[in-house]
Formats: structure tokens, C-alpha cells, sequence
């Protein structure tokens, strides 16, 4: 019997891409007990997001790594602090809620019209490997791919060359047959540089970022991969 071909492979980053990493504080600020939240949790949720990255930059560069619950922890007590909220009870609801995040509204559509073109899809993400089961759970989307992996395994944050060389190591396949897929513009350029086709999806309209490498491509949301 002859090989199969071997399948176009898409990655994809999974919080900002995927998953709405605003959606814990908005959820959380709806919620009875998070009328604290009611008026920043916009704010908020930026700071969190923006600590949380610089944590795991930082991490990696001095050589000191915590896995992604625990810096994502550390970044929330920063944001809480920086406006003001000291409520142990949020914290953790926060926390609970970052563990299940929305997905964005096309996700589904989106991996389900890819997987039926034939193409193979995984996630490479900074998250845990159990925060990111329970967010593949949530949002109901692990029957449409084919490997999740995490940085864990190289215990070196994204944008680290480490990180990138677990999807050619775990999926048998050169970096540039890979289509990388991520909402971070520092993202892209760490996985054009380690040798990914990329798409930024840039929902904000940012501007690109000044790096050496930028991405292939740059679509307003994951819906136009559809039509690649």
C-alpha cells in the first residue's frame, strides 16, 4: 500500500489566538461578588495580560522557570494589587475562570473547516499541560486536533528557539512545511525565525512590531485562514 501524503500542519497559539485571555475578568466582573471589577476589569485584564507575558520573558531569559499557573498567578497579584483590589475570594475566582477561557467566536468554525480540508492542527502554547486540557474542554475543541503541546516540555518559554523545536520534534514534520497561527506580533517573529510559515491574526489592527522577522501573512481573525 502506498504512503499516505503527509497533511498540511497548522499550530496554533492558544491564549489570545484561540482563547479570549480577556474573558476571565469580564466573566468574573458580571458575576455577583465582582462589582469591584465592574469599572476596570478592561484594565485590569490588560496589566494581567501584559505581566504575564514580561513574567515569562524574564523567566526565561534568567534562567529561572515557573510553569505558566504559577506566572500567570504572580502577574494577576500584580494587576490586583496595581488597582487597588484586595479580595482573596475574586483572586481566586480569576483564577478559576482563566482555566476555562472563551474561545473566540470563530474558533470552532474555523478548526472545523481546516480539519475537513484535510489539514493536521495543534496547539504550542506557554500554557500547562492541564490548563491547557481544561481550556480545550471548555471550548469543545479537542476532537479537531490532532497533538496539543506545551513549552513544559522544554521548560524555556516562547519566543525561545526551544519552544518552536517541540512541534518539528513531536510531529515529525520541517519548520517550513508548518503554517504558525498567533495573535502575538512577538510570537510570529520568534517563529519566523526559527524557520514557520506565519500568520499574525491582528484583530486590534496594531501596528507590526519591529523585530527582524515578521509574519507571512497578517488576517484580521482565524475565519480568513479559510480562505488561504
Amino acid at each position: 500500500m502506498p504512503n499516505s501524503p503527509i497533511r498540511s500542519t497548522i499550530v496554533f497559539d492558544a491564549y489570545g489566538t484561540l482563547f479570549d485571555v480577556a474573558g476571565a475578568a469580564r466573566l468574573a466582573a458580571a458575576e455577583p461578588g465582582g462589582e469591584a471589577l465592574a469599572s476596570l476589569w478592561a484594565r485590569l485584564a490588560e496589566d494581567w495580560r501584559i505581566r504575564q507575558m514580561e513574567y515569562t520573558w524574564l523567566r526565561t531569559v534568567m534562567g529561572a522557570h515557573a510553569d505558566f499557573a504559577e506566572v500567570t498567578a504572580d502577574a494577576l497579584d500584580w494587576a490586583l494589587d496595581a488597582h487597588a483590589v484586595r479580595d482573596p475570594a475574586l483572586r481566586t475566582r480569576l483564577l478559576q475562570l482563566y482555566n476555562h477561557l472563551p474561545a473566540y467566536p470563530e474558533v470552532h468554525a474555523t478548526l472545523a473547516g481546516l480539519a475537513t480540508k484535510g489539514k493536521r492542527l495543534a496547539i504550542l502554547s506557554n500554557g500547562t499541560p492541564r490548563m491547557l486540557a481544561d481550556a480545550v474542554a471548555s471550548a469543545r475543541i479537542g476532537d479537531l486536533l490532532d497533538v496539543v503541546i506545551s513549552i513544559e516540555e522544554a521548560g524555556r518559554y516562547k519566543p525561545d528557539p526551544s519552544a518552536y523545536a517541540l512541534v518539528p520534534s513531536r510531529m515529525g514534520v520541517t519548520p517550513s512545511k508548518v503554517l504558525y497561527v498567533t495573535a502575538n506580533g512577538w510570537d510570529a517573529a520568534g517563529a519566523a525565525r526559527f524557520g514557520f510559515t506565519t500568520a499574525w491574526i491582528n484583530r486590534a489592527g496594531a501596528p507590526i512590531e519591529r523585530l527582524s522577522h515578521g509574519p507571512s501573512r497578517i488576517l484580521p481573525d482565524l475565519s480568513a485562514l479559510l480562505s488561504l
